[in-house]
């Protein structure tokens, strides 16, 4: 059995302060005997301040893959599997980029792919997605729009995924904000795309997200576990915490595939490429 936390939360451009909610979050993770524990995306040094007109000099700060605050992370992850978010340097060039690690270092990376309009002028695109091995199973990453692509999901696991994390800086609603967040358009598709993904490959899914306001923006919440089947199995609703939930991912998994087995009949020859 695997314990798995999502957390919801909120993060921004003090580091220092990120990193002491990072140790915050890993110790609770701990005391709910967590192997595994998704936290957002741009844990380290927050999301952007307005994704309509994203300010050049307002960016998160931009770290390399092997900064100390990384290399932090890990240490305070020690036996556990944590999955973080961060913007990543790389020449010139920025990346909306998670990381997974432990305490023995760096297990797997992921550059978000899909980019929305306003995050077009802050980042580069990533150009894969990778499964990788872990103690808690065989992880992919998907980085908040990615997860609105069905060939994200499936690339990862067609790759082997059988757990799929997905980290967020997920918002309401830019252009149409409902009264109230459980009535907003966004809050509706997060629920959705996660349970789907989950359903459509027939894997654990692990979504956590940013909670609070940053800039123009209010951040959904909505941390989850979705077991292979798209059902719940843990959530915080809009709250800020951790959605833990003791899956036999495994047995879920084969349980799910008994009968029908999406990964396996896939017609591709007659798919559009």
């Amino acid at each position: 059995m695997l314990r798995i936390a999502a957390a919801s939360a909120h993060f921004g451009r003090d580091l220092e302060f990120d990193l002491q909610r990072v140790a915050k979050l890993i110790a609770d993770a701990r005391l709910e005997g967590a192997g595994l524990l998704v936290l957002p995306d741009a844990t380290l040094g927050g999301y952007l301040a307005d994704l309509r007109h994203p300010d050049p000099s307002a960016l998160p700060p931009a770290l390399d893959p092997d900064d100390p605050l990384i290399k932090r992370v890990a240490e305070l992850a020690a036996e556990m599997v944590v999955c973080v978010g961060y913007c990543e340097a790389e020449g010139d060039l920025r990346y909306n980029s998670a990381v997974c690690v432990t305490g023995d270092g760096v297990l797997g990376r992921h550059r978000k792919v899909h980019l929305p309009a306003g995050e077009i002028a802050a980042y580069s695109p990533g150009d894969r997605f990778d499964a990788f091995d872990t103690p808690a199973g065989r992880v992919g990453m998907l980085i908040d729009y990615d997860k609105t692509f069905p060939e994200s999901a499936r690339s990862l696991a067609l790759d082997g995924a059988e757990i799929i994390a997905c980290l967020s800086a997920w918002p309401t609603s830019i252009t149409n904000r409902a009264p109230r967040m459980a009535q907003d358009r966004q809050s509706r598709l997060f629920d959705l795309y996660d349970c789907a993904r989950a359903a459509e490959n027939q894997v654990v899914l692990a979504s956590s997200n940013q909670t609070g306001a940053m800039g123009g923006m209010r951040f959904l919440g909505q941390a989850k576990v979705v077991g292979p089947g798209g059902d719940i199995l843990a959530r915080t609703w809009s709250k800020a915490g951790l959605a833990v939930a003791e899956v036999d991912v495994a047995a879920e998994i084969g349980q799910a595939r008994r009968v029908l087995r999406h990964i396996g009949e896939r017609r591709p020859g007659a798919y559009r490429g």
